[in-house]
């Protein structure tokens, strides 16, 4: 073999050599947007193992949960993040939006590791609508590295106003954050409306990954994406794989599992 040969076969080892290196310092986070309708099922049964088989098939690091009680009359008076998580083996924790009914309503998060900081943010809101709220917690992974989730849930009424003035605070809240983050959640819109275009100005969405836009609402029928996953910064992230989980009994929602790989931080 001639030396120029050798020279070009030796670059080439190189150049695969540092491209697998660099594939294999990603690290992998599952995270799973689920509205789980108060814990009612959609037959009315309250089966909080049911909405758990949902979470646990999809073998999530991170679940963001919308419509969450915490110890109302109509949740049995079950406080359903401690309640899942304790069927999932996860850390849990409730950041509440509104008293209700008894007890509290609001967001919850299940982690399977633990939190080293959160913060329950106030979404604004127009006078006689539903308070709204942001659930952020931050943790350190297995690879060391430092990340914060954000489990959110905006308004649903049709006029978009409270959903608009939401997304401009998630924006202002979240802008300075100092460890890459990943916001998910029932934002109660579609893409290309005024509410996800306003995040959209910060955060990348995770659907852009999808060849087809998957729906996730209603759980029987999904014909409207309403469920999302998004990062930033958007250098920091990629999405490896989407996936709808419909289950009809568990929620009206599916939930949207979305797979991510975080890249090293370039020097």
């Amino acid at each position: 073999m001639s030396c120029l040969k050798k020279y070009v076969v030796l670059g080439l080892l190189f150049s695969v050599t540092v491209l697998w290196s660099q594939e294999s310092k990603k690290t992998t986070v599952r995270v799973l947007s689920f509205n789980i309708l108060h814990g009612a099922t959609t037959n009315g049964s309250f089966d909080l193992d049911r909405i758990a088989s949902v979470i646990k098939r999809a073998d999530p690091d991170f679940v963001s949960l919308q419509e969450v009680d915490f110890k109302t009359k109509r949740a049995k008076r079950y406080d359903l993040p401690t309640e899942l998580g304790y069927r999932t083996q996860m850390a849990s924790l409730f950041a509440r939006a509104m008293p209700y009914d008894g007890g509290e309503y609001g967001e919850g998060v299940l982690s399977k590791y633990s939190f080293i900081s959160s913060r329950n943010v106030a979404l604004p809101y127009t006078q006689g609508n539903e308070p709204r709220a942001a659930l952020e917690v931050t943790t350190v992974l297995k690879s060391g590295d430092t990340i914060s989730f954000i489990g959110t849930h905006l308004d649903h009424l049709k006029t978009d106003t409270d959903r608009v003035s939401q997304a401009k605070a998630l924006n202002r809240a979240f802008k300075k954050n100092r460890y890459p983050t990943i916001l998910s959640g029932d934002l109660n819109d579609e893409p290309n409306s005024r509410a996800i275009s306003i995040l959209e100005s910060y955060w990348k969405a995770s659907y852009h990954h999808e060849a087809k836009l998957k729906p996730t609402f209603p759980s029987d029928h999904p014909v409207k994406k309403i469920d999302y996953v998004m990062t930033n910064p958007g250098n920091r992230w990629e999405v490896v794989s989407t996936e709808t989980i419909c289950d009809t009994i568990a929620s009206d929602h599916c939930a949207y599992l979305v797979v991510l790989a975080l890249k090293p931080m370039k020097n």
